[in-house]
């Protein structure tokens, strides 16, 4: 890899053991972006080579345990004794992270490659014997601290190509990724690894740091740059440059991950203690149109795959609106205190669709939300795709301030209370806030645009919801006879010819004829 010239023994020492700055100091090279580039579009003209390597077996056979046992040296941090207002903290290899990874200093336009070495980290009770670790063993990622705290993180890169970040309430919660391949196909899905990063020493007093990766896949490689900014709302410049090996059919660009189990709108699964159990409530986006959008999500029966075609999107992310603390119980995660992540690309982006893929879960430690853009174009190999884009993660959501925005969806079962039921109906409740409804007059005629793929739409009342300070959409849908097709819905707030509300969309999948039960009471027959 290209690295950069030799720290002095004595300034290398600030963050490397001794035998480290020996390995260290053979070898740097000039790095820049175009180098970086140059690396990925010749890698796509080779054959991919699995980079798992020969990884120990002890630590392939790490538990939980034992892995967390395993700290990072901070004597050795990154940039500790440096007028940095960043610090880097190296990953042990071990536990679901089996792939060795390099990571270079980058300095004057030089890197310089960090060797690994036992001293680097403190093995604690994990019951490894360092001693018996290759000399060249590598590492997982890394994680970067910002003043003055250096304790918690506020960025980490960590598996294939993952890597999270908080914004003011350090809590960590969805993640993104560099790249996805082939999501939600009948076949395996590829994972693209981040297989080297270059850390930029960030300048004296600067608030920004640099990262740069090299990703690498049976598919397609890549060169990414990060300009990671910490803040209340922490932010991401992301530069992509990707050489595609061979066809793709499904390529995600800026991909998010998340978890929803159970929520106020789906309690499938509400067999917990908690209300509700999820790192993301809804995926937002405002269209190359400027619509804006909100999608709750589901925790599915069976995999749903929904594409929202767009040209030029301005925005899109998976958001945790609900941010009530009473909402969730839990004092141990805090799913009140996650973040969201909203993506805005630069420049044209074209065809193609934001792609949002929900996958059934019984338990909250698996991500199964992922969403996307997928361009609407072929991807071939000897192409390259450039892509940039904004990436900010906090608990702020994003969204305009002339249009009201909904705050909660609500299920139930359909059917006039006191009134015996004749035919099966789901129950759907969505609040509105902020926008104009604050200042909405009493003669004020708000109504409701409510349409639906399939069924019949029946009981609908809009009403003031003064608690939200805004509006409450009530309406029951009749689905088909027998049908178990999934239904979209779509609803706005508007009063006359003015629309005053984002728009919210819904897919809900009607249950087997078998479960539709009416839970008449007696009194009622």
């Amino acid at each position: 890899m290209t690295m950069l010239p030799t720290l002095p023994d004595d300034e290398a020492a600030m963050f490397l053991g001794p035998k480290t700055v020996r390995a260290a100091s053979s070898a740097s090279e000039p790095f820049d972006y175009a180098i970086l580039k140059g690396k990925a579009r010749a890698l796509a003209q080779t054959s991919y080579i699995d980079h798992k390597g020969a990884v120990p077996k002890a630590v392939k056979k790490m538990t939980w345990d034992q892995y967390q046992a395993i700290r990072f040296n901070t004597d050795h941090s990154l940039w500790r004794k440096t007028d940095s207002k960043f610090r880097a903290h190296l990953s042990h290899l071990g536990l679901y992270f089996l792939q060795p990874i390099s990571i270079h200093e980058l300095k004057d336009g030089k890197a310089q490659k960090i060797e690994y070495s036992p001293k680097l980290f403190d093995y604690g009770k994990s019951k490894i014997n360092p001693g018996k670790l290759p000399a060249d063993l590598g590492f997982a990622g890394f994680r970067l601290q910002f003043s003055p705290d250096w304790i918690r993180d506020v960025v980490a890169f960590l598996g294939a190509s993952y890597f999270r970040a908080v914004g003011k309430e350090m809590q960590y919660g969805l993640s993104a990724r560099g790249l996805a391949v082939d999501t939600a196909l009948p076949r395996p899905e590829e994972f693209p690894t981040f297989t080297s990063f270059w850390l930029q020493r960030p300048d004296p007093g600067s608030n920004t740091a640099t990262v740069y990766a090299l990703l690498d896949s049976p598919s397609i490689t890549g060169a990414y740059r990060f300009d990671i900014t910490p803040g209340d709302t922490l932010t991401m410049r992301v530069d992509a440059a990707l050489y595609p090996r061979k066809s793709i059919e499904r390529l995600g660009i800026a991909p998010l991950t998340s978890m929803y189990m159970v929520g106020e709108n789906d309690r499938r699964t509400g067999y917990d203690w908690r209300p509700e159990i999820h790192d993301s409530d809804g995926l937002a986006m405002q269209t190359g149109s400027g619509e804006w959008i909100w999608r709750p999500l589901n925790n599915p029966r069976i995999l749903r795959f929904n594409g929202y075609m767009d040209e030029n999107p301005k925005a899109f992310g998976l958001l945790q609106r609900d941010l009530n603390f009473d909402h969730y119980q839990d004092d141990g995660v805090y799913y009140d205190k996650r973040p969201g992540l909203w993506v805005v690309p630069r420049g044209d982006w074209g065809k193609g669709s934001v792609q949002l893929v929900e996958i059934p879960t019984l338990d909250e430690t698996f991500d199964n939300i992922v969403a996307f853009w997928h361009p609407d174009k072929d991807i071939e190999p000897g192409q390259e795709l450039l892509y940039s884009y904004d990436l900010f993660w906090g608990t702020a959501s994003p969204g305009p301030q002339e249009l009201a925005h909904v705050v909660d969806t609500f299920t139930g079962l359909g059917g006039a209370v006191g009134k015996r039921r004749t035919e099966y109906s789901k129950r759907f409740v969505v609040d509105f806030s902020g926008g104009p409804l604050g200042q909405i007059g009493r003669d004020a005629e708000v109504t409701a645009s409510i349409t639906a793929a399939a069924g019949k739409i029946e009981l609908v009342r809009v009403e003031p919801l003064h608690s939200v300070n805004g509006y409450r959409v009530r309406f029951d849908l009749v689905p088909p006879d027998r049908t178990e097709t999934p239904i979209n819905l779509r609803l706005f707030l508007k009063s006359g010819k003015q629309t005053l509300s984002e728009t919210w969309l819904y897919q809900w999948t009607p249950p087997p004829a078998e479960e539709r039960q009416l839970h008449n009471a007696g009194h009622l027959y």
